[in-house]
């Protein structure tokens, strides 16, 4: 019966999810849905629909996680479902206080992801990988550095590497991180982790997912939220202020093949900023070595440090 209920419920969504040209589809907020096409110049596309309402997707996850005896509880237990529908279509959805679109989701918002799956004789075609072909090369990292800052900082940004921007209390980190934002692909898909909402994302496809430090009542925590977040389809993620909690967390998403990654830290230098991410990692996964893990970060890590002096804010340094 419950199998019944599921292929009732979902039916609003299947005509997005279920085309072939169809990879994926994301909801971030209630009465709109993203398609990713396969192959499109701009792979996402938005659509209203006014069926899918909040309480409609809400209903929907709790669905899901009764069908597939999933826990499901935004208020005090886990927040987030995981599942694989009929038809090998691959389901997230989350709901309640940890995820929000915009500063209207006052008591939380909804989110969800339907990977779609394909399977033909031409599904290689898809990878550009064919019998006697040479492999494709999508991009790579520039070697060369500029010996101008901005020049450098344009590059890291446009070639999607990881920036960690780091200064003391009252440089403007976070404003400077929403300048950033503005200067990314305005059809890129943007996922926040945050632990107040700060940013402000131009970009439409967005979701902002909070995990407060003081105001934390259910089971979420930050490595149930990195598997949300990578299971979401991000062509941009930002972090929040990296503290202990959230440390080797970050550094993880790093690690996950997802071009533009931005967070920011407290400290004096961009050498003191490689000194303090790897520190707080250390307080929660002391088996790295410290002189190790560094040397990783300045391998594949940009800094821009933020200085101030009275009322001057500055770049001081970009590494």
């Amino acid at each position: 019966m419950s199998d019944i209920v599921l292929s009732t419920l979902i039916k609003p969504l299947e005509e997005f999810f279920m085309p072939e040209f169809v990879e994926e589809i994301a909801i971030n907020r209630a009465g709109e849905v993203w398609m990713r096409l396969h192959g499109a110049r701009v792979p996402w596309a938005a659509y209203k629909s006014e069926k899918l309402s909040k309480q409609y997707l809400v209903d929907l996850i709790h669905t899901v996680a009764n069908v597939y005896e999933r826990p499901f509880d935004p208020v005090r237990g886990l927040p987030v479902v995981y599942a694989t529908l009929p038809g090998q279509h691959r389901f997230t959805g989350i709901a309640g206080p940890n995820v929000m679109y915009d500063d209207k989701d006052v008591t939380g918002g909804v989110a969800l992801n339907i990977r779609g799956h394909f399977v033909g004789k031409d599904a290689f075609d898809k990878y550009h990988f064919k019998q006697g072909q040479p492999l494709l090369k999508i991009k790579g990292r520039s070697k060369k550095k500029s010996n101008d800052p901005y020049e450098r900082l344009m590059q890291a940004i446009n070639e999607g590497s990881p920036i960690l921007i780091s200064g003391a209390t009252s440089t403007g980190k976070t404003t400077f991180l929403n300048h950033i934002l503005t200067l990314i692909d305005q059809n890129s898909r943007v996922i926040t982790v945050e632990d107040a909402r700060e940013l402000h994302v131009p970009q439409k496809n967005r979701v902002h997912f909070v995990l407060s430090r003081t105001e934390q009542t259910n089971q979420m925590n930050y490595s149930r939220l990195l598997d949300l977040v990578v299971r979401m389809t991000p062509d941009v993620i930002i972090g929040g202020e990296i503290s202990t909690d959230n440390a080797s967390v970050m550094w993880e998403m790093m690690g996950t093949g997802h071009d533009h990654f931005y967070t920011t830290i407290h400290a004096e230098s961009a050498e003191a900023a490689y000194g303090a991410f790897a520190d707080r990692i250390l307080h929660t996964q002391p088996a790295y070595k410290r002189a190790e893990l560094i040397a990783e970060m300045k391998n594949k890590l940009h800094v821009v440090q933020l200085s101030r002096d009275g009322t001057l804010r500055a770049v001081t340094e970009v590494i």
